[in-house]
């Protein structure tokens, strides 16, 4: 399973990058009849939407905006959330109280209702996605870092480095967080699989990548009032979908085991 899932994400990968080089319609062209079934044209092999736009090309373009908004607030949260995670773990004090704090109050509050609150307020693109998810995911980048330096903090090596005089910033982004990154990027596939799911779940809702650019919710969301008569307008995008969030599921267990990365470690 994990090597079929490696195999599916790249080839996820392959189509996002190299989307430009696929001999693909338009992602908005109208190239034929609407709600064309699978298989029926080989030069659209998916079918075609109630628009009679290109399926194929437009989950592949869809792949793209997805796998960007998802992969750059993973980036954002894995970045903040490691950093400040590592500066609580080992300052400790008043400083480890104030983030503890800010943390729980973000994981208490519902990701839906956090999302829904900054599309709302602010403009709806893939920059306000992007912050919107960021921010979700922080608190759990923030837990595991802390938790991880926490357990490094007394190892002979920052001692050592205590002893020969190290400052405690250069203690932290020289001997704490490169040891720390790994369980942290172990963890990034499962946040990643979260984000997509979240980022597909705006589109679907009309508060994510704003029509016509596509977007694997915005598909299944145009396709849902055809469902009795065309289920291939949902079923095509959610089998995709389904795939995708499965795969990075799978692929990040097997990472996590890897490197030992307890879900006690995370309380």
């Amino acid at each position: 399973m994990v090597w079929l899932s490696l195999g599916w994400l790249g080839l996820v990968l392959f189509a996002v990058l190299f989307a430009f080089l696929l001999p693909l319609h338009g992602a908005g062209a109208i190239v034929g009849d609407p709600r064309m079934g699978p298989f029926q044209d080989w030069s659209d092999p998916l079918g075609r939407d109630w628009l009679g736009r290109s399926q194929l090309s437009r989950l592949v373009n869809g792949a793209r905006t997805s796998i960007t908004v998802a992969g750059s607030a993973a980036v954002v949260g894995l970045v903040v959330g490691g950093v400040l995670g590592a500066l609580s773990g080992y300052v400790r004090g008043k400083t480890e109280g104030l983030l503890n704090i800010l943390a729980d109050a973000l994981v208490s509050l519902p990701p839906l209702f956090v999302l829904l609150a900054i599309t709302a307020v602010l403009e709806q693109d893939q920059k306000t996605l992007v912050l919107g998810l960021a921010i979700i995911s922080v608190p759990a980048f923030y837990r595991l870092s802390r938790a991880s330096t926490m357990s490094l903090a007394s190892r002979d090596f920052v001692t050592a480095a205590q002893a020969m005089g190290a400052s405690p910033a250069r203690i932290m982004f020289k001997e704490l967080i490169p040891n720390v990154v790994i369980p942290l990027l172990s963890y990034s596939f499962l946040i990643f699989a979260i984000l997509v799911v979240a980022e597909g779940s705006l589109s679907f809702l009309g508060l994510g990548i704003k029509p016509p650019a596509p977007s694997w919710g915005g598909q299944l969301a145009g396709g849902r009032q055809f469902l009795s008569t065309d289920p291939h307008l949902v079923l095509v995008p959610g089998a995709l979908f389904v795939l995708t969030v499965l795969s990075l599921n799978i692929v990040g267990d097997a990472v996590r085991r890897r490197f030992d990365v307890k879900e006690s470690a995370l309380r």
